[in-house]
């Protein structure tokens, strides 16, 4: 039976640790559901893996026993998220976990959607399979924040993307390009592991962008693309026009004369047409709840804390060109002290 305290032994640490590197290559590209990873050992040795199917289904768990072709009776399985328990196009993973008979199930973390969130271990516990939580708890749950952050919100997860140099420049006519291979890779994985990328027309016309995932041996993964464009100024010549097709390119915009939009659409572009808000601005509000996710935004010195000390930080593509707040999710150095805090504009200068 499982103690309100359950102990790990370092091989036990090393074979989540696994798991979880299995759901990470996956995140993004499971659809609504979140990305997970199994290993199954028997004996102190790996008999089995699996991880969420593309689009979401089949679930790791499934993956892991259908992958496996040795005798899993009395072995240990090693899973990131609470297996579900509740049928939906599938049967539950508990079921499948009961019937392969594995001696005991270790996962690191309840999933908060109210169908599963606990229910899995009483379940499992009940035909007297070993249950164990908490392995990896910390790593493993913020891993899932964008996860449970839908969940909890109904919201889209969003991480801003600001590049900038250590002399606050943000662009040089001497020098377009101001990032590293590194940022570059970083950027790139990015594009990879989330569902869109949104930037301004005023951004692609100024540098006309690809905005696809260009890391070996992920080119087929590349996001899908928002474009915030009022208007509809948006270059008709440029990469994005010109590799559209259906479903991977979006403008939103609310205003435009009849034979741009005709053109657009003409590239199979989906084009999503907006209210303006009192104050001006192009709004993207959610339509289950009307609440804004995105709006133009003002600049500000993005790479400073209220102090004006430097703050290292990743890329934000300037949405119509102006910046009002920024809020800081995942800098890329561990041992800030600014993340997650908001930074407001005080006097708002233009970009461009």
């Amino acid at each position: 039976m499982s103690t309100k305290k359950d102990k790990f032994s370092k091989k036990d640490k090393l074979y989540m640790e696994l798991a979880l590197d299995l759901a990470k290559s996956r995140e993004g590209h499971t659809g609504p559901n979140p990305s997970v990873g199994c290993v199954v050992v028997k004996n102190d040795k790996i008999i089995s893996i699996g991880q969420t199917s593309l689009k979401g289904r089949p679930h790791a768990e499934y993956n892991a026993i259908n992958n496996c072709h040795e005798n899993m009776e009395g072995s240990k399985m090693y899973v990131t998220l609470e297996p579900c328990c509740h049928h939906g196009k599938t049967s539950p993973c508990t079921s499948a976990i009961i019937k392969s008979k594995v001696g005991e199930v270790i996962y690191s973390i309840n999933d908060i959607d109210k169908r599963v969130n606990g229910k899995s271990k009483k379940i499992i516990n009940s035909k007297k399979i070993i249950v164990k939580t908490g392995l990896l708890k910390e790593k493993i749950t913020e891993f899932y924040n964008s996860y449970f952050y839908n969940k909890k919100n109904k919201l889209p997860f969003i991480t801003g993307k600001i590049a900038i140099s250590k002399n606050n420049l943000i662009y040089s006519k001497g020098n377009k390009k101001i990032t590293n291979s590194l940022s570059d890779n970083f950027t790139h994985l990015l594009r990879y592991k989330n569902d869109s990328i949104m930037v301004s027309c005023k951004k692609l016309n100024k540098d006309n962008s690809k905005l696809n995932c260009r890391l070996k041996s992920l080119k087929n993964f590349s996001t899908k693309r928002i474009i915030l464009d009022s208007k509809l100024n948006l270059n008709t010549k440029s990469y994005l026009v010109k590799t559209a097709k259906k479903d991977n390119t979006i403008i939103f915009y609310n205003e435009a004369k009849k034979s741009k939009i005709k053109e657009f659409k003409k590239n199979k572009i989906t084009l999503i047409k907006l209210k303006k808000s009192k104050d001006k601005k192009l709004d993207l509000k959610m339509k289950s709840s009307n609440e804004v996710i995105a709006s133009s935004w003002y600049y500000h010195n993005l790479n400073t804390d209220g102090n004006g000390n430097y703050f290292p930080t990743t890329e934000l593509d300037i949405i119509d060109g102006y910046v009002e707040s920024v809020v800081f999710l995942n800098d890329v150095d561990e041992n800030s002290n600014f993340e997650g805090k908001k930074f407001d504009t005080k006097q708002p200068d233009s970009l461009f």
